[in-house]
């Protein structure tokens, strides 16, 4: 296999087993257009980041991923795992058939599979920031990389909630939406100190999203004001809110104007830190990870992927 060629990450239990049914067709479009790779299958969790870390090692530098966000997020963490040239160095193309799709609309991927290869046939990139969160699990601590965004809190019960239908085959664009309602039934806030560039604040935290980019959640919008290769997180915190509230401003969160609302604060900074008195449970583009204390570093323009048409 030449190494200048492309190697295909594949997880065909993506969006629900979608991806399974869908790659007979995306291979033949790939072909089609004589995309030449060499495809790898996932068979277990993070087996996507071995698969990276592996091949970059072993000479390649394009890498097609084929799955959801959360197929993306493990290739990231192999990119960043190996040492043998630096994450710039690797481009990297996404084929999405998951549930979300969050991080491919942010760079305006189209979601139709003859336009996605078409897409990185074009190979226009885009150099943008990635995340760092060191998070508590089964009493040790953990670090992973993201290139999304990464919800604390009630945000994160939704997601562990949607993996868990994910598992057993649902799928679909409602999926998150559900799962708000469920979620909402017994979650409260917690009180916890956040540190943002070197201010604390005390509060009762409903949600917090920390973001490179701004969607999440199946379509929703909660950091609107994220830039992607600005050097910095930009925060969105819902702070101790009624749950007839929450119901009443459903569709601020697919909106944007969510940071509009009183009982919600923005901020942008370099780092983010909170303690773990009160354990806040963690997502990062759409995996479940563990719980806090939890502490943010944001690594500047070090991911290079194949985007879209990026509007102004």
């Amino acid at each position: 296999m030449n190494k200048s060629n492309w190697i295909a990450i594949i997880n065909l239990a993506a969006g629900g087993g979608k991806t399974r049914n869908d790659w007979p067709k995306i291979e033949a479009l790939m072909q089609k257009h004589g995309l030449r790779f060499e495809p790898f299958f996932t068979d277990r969790r993070l087996h996507a980041s071995i698969i990276a870390r592996n091949k970059i090692k072993e000479g390649y530098s394009k890498i097609i991923v084929v799955g959801g966000d959360g197929t993306m997020n493990e290739v990231i963490n192999g990119v960043f795992a190996q040492d043998r040239i630096r994450t710039t160095e690797v481009m990297l193309g996404m084929i999405s058939v998951g549930t979300g799709n969050d991080w491919a609309k942010m760079f305006n991927i189209p979601a139709d599979y003859e336009g996605a290869v078409l897409t990185i046939l074009e190979q226009k990139t885009f150099i943008q920031d990635a995340g760092l969160v060191t998070y508590r699990k089964n009493g040790k601590a953990w670090n992973r990389y993201f290139i999304n965004i990464a919800g604390m809190g009630f945000g994160a019960r939704v997601v562990e909630r949607s993996n868990r239908m994910k598992e057993k085959g649902k799928s679909g664009p409602l999926l998150y939406f559900y799962n708000i309602f469920l979620s909402l039934l017994k979650y409260k806030a917690k009180k916890a100190a956040i540190e943002i560039d070197g201010t604390t604040y005390m509060r009762k935290v409903f949600s917090l999203n920390v973001g490179i980019g701004k969607y999440n959640g199946g379509g929703m919008i909660q950091v609107p004001h994220a830039i992607a290769d600005d050097g910095l997180y930009s925060i969105t915190l819902i702070k101790k809110i009624g749950k007839i509230n929450v119901l009443a401003n459903v569709k601020r969160l697919y909106n944007g104007s969510i940071v509009k609302h009183s009982r919600v604060e923005t901020y942008m900074a370099k780092s983010v830190q909170i303690d773990g008195s009160t354990p806040l449970h963690l997502e990062t583009d759409g995996e479940t990870l563990g719980h806090g204390p939890v502490s943010f570093q944001i690594i500047p323009k070090s991911v290079r992927v194949i985007s879209g048409e990026l509007s102004a």
